[in-house]
């Protein structure tokens, strides 16, 4: 995929960004970038930073150090302007307990000048099943479904998903994959975090895997899961009499084209990894994340 000149490309961007938690570094020195108008999944082990980063993006938490910028501007500085553009759906979905299911999403729907059709939000999600009970006898399943319908009926430009399938059944999972690939169509980004991989596989454009707060891989399902690949990279523009490709041979593993990636980013180059003929078949997903990030228990 090749890399935006304009900062505007971006509706997420960290430089350098930086959290500890006590002497746990949740995040460290994390770089990473999501496109405007597109879904990037962010996958990484349990304690790998997903959850910090999602919620210095939301202006959860301050970050201790480095550069956050979404929709163009700072989450920590600038959240009077931002709160009307961004939907978020935690993991504990931060619920009142004793409000009713629709009569909460009616009531949040006008904070809003321009809020979407709460009845037709709800067909949408299988909310009126349960508009009348309280979110506190709602199942978790029914809790993802409620939380996801009041980080979108708000028309947000950019939405963060933190693990939005997570207890939902087969039927309820596709109607929320139906209504996020419904907000890329309508120009919406979409930053999600999950664990599920035929998640990622399914919605993403990009995908980007952390590990201790830093990132590891990056690319598209299809780039990752590649076999082996010689790589090249291209200038982003002609310069005089530097050359217009250098061809990498050998085997281009994940994680050493992530490295490429955020190497050529900075030195404003493009990579064109072409697949190598006569390879084995790609890998999933799953088998790339378990190869970057281990398979031992956490």
């Amino acid at each position: 995929m090749p890399v935006p000149s304009s900062p505007d490309q971006w509706c997420v961007a960290l430089d350098g960004v930086t959290k500890s938690f006590g002497s746990t570094h949740a995040l460290d020195s994390l770089t990473l970038r999501a496109r405007r108008g597109a879904i990037t999944a962010v996958l990484g082990p349990n304690g790998a930073g997903k959850t910090t980063m999602m919620e210095i993006c939301e202006g959860l938490q301050r970050a201790d150090g480095g550069r956050v910028r979404v929709l163009g501007m700072d989450p920590a500085s600038d959240a009077v302007h931002l709160r009307p553009r961004v939907g978020v759906m935690v993991q504990d979905g931060g619920l009142p307990v004793m409000a009713l299911a629709l009569e909460l999403l009616e009531h949040v729907s006008r904070m809003y000048a321009r809020p979407r059709d709460v009845g037709e939000l709800a067909d949408s999600l299988g909310l009126h099943a349960f508009a009348r009970t309280s979110v506190r006898r709602l199942s978790g399943g029914q809790r993802q479904r409620l939380a996801l319908a009041i980080a979108l009926v708000g028309r947000p430009d950019l939405v963060f998903l933190d693990e939005p399938s997570a207890g939902l059944d087969p039927q309820s999972r596709l109607a929320v994959w139906e209504l996020v690939e419904g907000l890329r169509q309508d120009g919406v980004s979409v930053v999600l975090s999950t664990h599920l991989m035929d998640e990622a596989s399914h919605l993403a454009d990009h995908v980007v895997i952390i590990d201790h707060g830093v990132l590891i891989a990056e690319g598209t399902v299809a780039g990752l899961t590649a076999p082996a690949a010689s790589g090249r990279v291209r200038p982003a523009a002609p310069s005089g009499t530097t050359p217009s490709a250098v061809t990498l041979r050998g085997e281009l593993t994940p994680e050493a084209l992530g490295s490429l990636h955020e190497w050529a980013r900075e030195h404003g180059l493009a990579v064109d990894a072409t697949p190598a003929t006569n390879e084995p078949a790609p890998r999933t997903l799953e088998d790339v994340f378990l190869d970057l990030t281990g398979r031992s228990l956490r």
